[in-house]
């Protein structure tokens, strides 16, 4: 994902689950005492919240404490540092013997991880869903655990809406009309928020191109250049020209650009399931209401992220500790807390079970079955995913859509 967020009422009570958890620690299944004697385990993480080291921190001390025999190292970073992070750290062999993060093809590929089924119990193995395990394949091999899900919607700004005189799009010649419509208000107000810097560009991508018929493509090749992708890219162009985004795309984030969304000051732009629980803190007066995205012909679809951990083989000592620590996190008692206080979606089936009586979960579980994933089982993914957050932005600049592109094609086919 790569994903990070918040929800109301999911949003509420994870806050107060993350308060209430730091006090006392998650529970778990307790692993044997000895397991991994006197062994240090890193673990590198990004931060999808304010709440999210204090929340590792709690998961750390409740491990260590069923576990004295071993201990957890966590270096937390930022999405826009993380990869750069694992990429060094992998090239001075000083991996991390666990990593949440995105993709993985490429690090299996190069022998680096352990096949799942490796580092956790036949129990956790059978309890993560289906789905999410045949998008973490590298061929018929499981190397990626899922971590956290979520999927993509259209945040909607009814009161600006409602003031423009425009109805909530469907397709594209619909956001095209509102979003210039609520544009046109003025005062420093945008239409659509069109978030295409280095941040998560590849998600902005991913919804356009998609959404005009395009594909990323597979596990075996990537289509980036594939004529079908012109019509996302050049409609990116068409809203960006005809003043409907904000200023600047290209160089704009998402996460910054969202705060403003929950000012008040942005029209429409799509969110995560934690966006939810982002407004009941810093806006809860905002009217706002959360519809499916937009397409070139009105078809759902949306963006669904898996981000993984993934345990590094380094020089396998310690693969009985990492699958003591996996084992512990994954267990319902530790596993569902941290998922709801961050407010993703769960990826094992009892963790789905705990939370079916989300509501805030609604309007996301409603547009998963049309989700669409990257090819992150693909070894080149890695590479595209950097390459997309480097070089989409040029669209907002006037640059040729297709020599995009293809130079985003070409990055990732270099690796």
């Amino acid at each position: 994902m790569s994903a990070r967020k918040r929800f109301l009422p999911l949003a509420a009570i994870g806050l107060t689950s993350a308060l209430a958890l730091t006090g006392c620690g998650f529970g778990g299944s307790t692993a044997t005492e000895g397991d991994g004697s006197g062994t240090t385990l890193s673990l590198l993480v990004p931060s999808y919240s304010d709440s999210t080291q204090g929340l590792w921190e709690t998961v750390i001390d409740g491990f260590e404490k069923a576990n004295p025999g071993i201990n957890v190292e966590l270096e937390v970073q930022s999405w826009d540092n993380l990869e750069s992070v694992i990429a060094t750290k992998v090239q001075a062999n000083q991996a991390p013997d666990i990593y949440n993060g995105g993709p993985f093809a490429s690090f299996a590929d190069d022998d680096l991880l352990y096949p799942v089924e490796e580092v956790v119990s036949s129990n956790t193995y059978g309890d993560f869903q289906t789905s999410f395990l045949a998008n973490a394949k590298v061929g018929d091999t499981v190397y990626g655990l899922p971590w956290i899900a979520s999927a993509r919607a259209l945040f909607v700004n009814n009161a600006l809406l409602d003031q423009a005189g425009a109805t909530v799009p469907t397709t594209w010649a619909e956001l095209l009309d509102a979003a210039t419509k609520v544009s046109a208000l003025g005062d420093g107000i945008a239409g659509y928020g069109m978030p295409l810097g280095s941040e998560e560009a590849q998600a902005e991508a991913a919804v356009w191109l998609w959404g005009g018929g395009g594909e990323l493509g597979n596990a075996e090749t990537l289509t980036i250049d594939d004529p079908a992708n012109l019509a996302g890219a050049r409609f990116i162009q068409t809203m960006i020209d005809a003043g409907a985004t904000q200023a600047d795309p290209g160089s704009t984030n998402r996460s910054p650009l969202m705060d403003i969304f929950i000012q008040g000051k942005i029209g429409m732009q799509i969110g995560l399931p934690p966006t939810v629980g982002q407004i009941a803190e810093g806006n809860p007066d905002l009217d706002y209401s959360i519809a499916p995205i937009p397409t070139e012909d009105g078809s759902p679809l949306t963006l669904g992220v898996a981000d993984h951990l993934m345990a590094f083989k380094n020089d396998g000592s310690k693969k009985e500790a990492i699958t003591s620590f996996l084992d512990f996190l994954y267990s319902s008692d530790v596993y569902v807390p941290w998922v709801k206080a961050e407010g993703f979606l769960p990826t094992t089936v009892s963790g789905s079970e705990a939370l079916s009586g989300e509501e805030a979960l609604a309007p996301f579980l409603a547009v998963l079955p049309d989700a669409k994933f990257y090819p992150s089982g693909n070894p080149k993914w890695s590479a595209a995913d950097a390459a997309f957050k480097a070089l989409f932005g040029k669209l907002a600049t006037g640059s040729d859509a297709q020599s995009v592109l293809t130079e985003i094609q070409t990055q990732a086919n270099a690796g």
